[in-house]
């Protein structure tokens, strides 16, 4: 059995899990409107860290000197504070460091120097496990916005099939020109605070954001907080457009059913969805087709892109890591922005804090090329 036994966000709203997880219970959001000439012509909605706050947090952290990016160190203060809550060492041989991003440093192709080494993926990678002085080779995990739930399978993957017995996974994503004018190019995001599964929801607001967590086949390795299982997970691919997903939903039930399936977890016993939920007309509308399919309409259900944006590669890590917080606390959190249905099936989303006993929770994700993602998450009593 895998564990999640430390965790960390880092994101508008703090530098750590329970903050981050408490300023969602006030129903504060990082969303907010910015004036960036150098990314956008025209105000847009977004989650964006502010610059300071970052350079103060990592100064304090001790990283020492060397040149480093804003990502990168995005990254560092997530798995540094991640790894201060186990007793998992880094530069144990039996961790390995798996990274799922879906740009990475793209802001350096801003600088005008696109032969940059440091663009390529697995460039920042190598930085953060060689400052852990890990001796493995990172993995890198770029699969559009399914990568962090990806990424997690993948560990979940190596350390069953006895090749490591802890791994280190983070994620990452910055809100760039680049990124912002791809987004505005597929008219895809919205003008004001989005409204996930709304009737009145006009698109998607961007996000950045850094999370890791630690995967260990010792639950002992755990610290304050009780370690939580990965039961199982799956991914499929509806195979419909490069950029719109299934107007099914079969193709992302089929991904939700095996991964209830492989945990010997029914529908029923599920205490609450982590969806997608950009707050797209065709994500949203392909998410409650999916539940439908699968018998989950009466699951309590929330996005938590209206506290964070789409923080695109990070995401799946990012609400994985909220959605085993939930659990802990036996809290579902709501989905800010939504107030009227805007689904053709029932779906039931959470408008305010759910306090109930919860053993299981279903995390899913989809992405451009039609990929989509289920993961099951469980308690422990080790």
């Amino acid at each position: 059995m895998v564990f999640i036994v430390s965790d960390s966000v880092v994101s508008p709203l703090g530098f750590n899990t329970p903050r981050n997880f408490a300023a969602l219970l006030r129903g504060q959001s990082g969303v907010r409107q910015h004036l960036r000439a150098a990314w956008s012509e025209t105000p847009f909605q977004a989650s964006v860290l502010d610059d300071q706050a970052l350079e103060e947090r990592y100064l304090a952290g001790g990283f020492g000197a060397g040149a480093r990016t804003r990502f990168e160190k995005m990254l560092l203060l997530s798995v540094a504070d991640s790894l201060s809550q186990t007793s998992v060492r880094a530069d144990d041989p039996d961790t390995v460091f798996i990274l799922s991003t879906t740009k990475g440093n793209i802001a350096l192709l801003e600088n005008g120097d696109p032969s940059n080494p440091d663009l390529l993926l697995n460039s920042p990678a190598r930085k953060v496990a060689a400052f852990f002085k890990n001796p493995n080779t990172p993995l890198v995990v770029s699969h559009a916005c399914v990568s962090g739930l990806a990424a997690l399978l993948l560990g979940r993957r190596l350390l069953e099939n006895g090749r490591f017995r802890h791994a280190v996974v983070m994620g990452a994503d910055e809100v760039t020109r680049f990124v912002w004018s791809g987004f505005q190019s597929f008219q895809a995001l919205s003008d004001e605070p989005c409204r996930p599964f709304d009737s009145r929801r006009k698109g998607l607001n961007l996000g950045e954001a850094a999370a890791a967590a630690v995967l260990s086949l010792e639950p002992q390795r755990a610290g304050q907080r009780a370690p939580v299982r990965i039961l199982a997970g799956a991914l499929s691919n509806d195979a419909n457009h490069i950029s719109g997903p299934s107007r099914t939903g079969a193709e992302l039930s089929e991904a939700v059913n095996r991964a209830l399936a492989q945990s010997g977890v029914r529908a029923a016993d599920i205490g609450f969805i982590s969806a997608h939920g950009t707050a797209t007309p065709y994500n949203d509308e392909m998410e409650a087709r999916a539940f439908d399919l699968s018998g989950l309409n009466d699951v309590p259900l929330n996005s938590l892109k209206g506290y964070f944006g789409h923080t695109l590669g990070a995401a799946g890590l990012l609400e994985s890591v909220l959605s085993a917080q939930s659990l802990r606390e036996n809290t579902v959190l709501p989905t800010l922005g939504f107030e009227t249905p805007g689904v053709s099936r029932p779906v039931t989303v959470c408008t305010q804090p759910l306090r109930q006993v919860m053993e299981y929770c279903l995390k899913t994700a989809s992405g451009f090329g039609g990929c989509n993602g289920a993961l099951v998450l469980g308690k422990s009593y080790t």
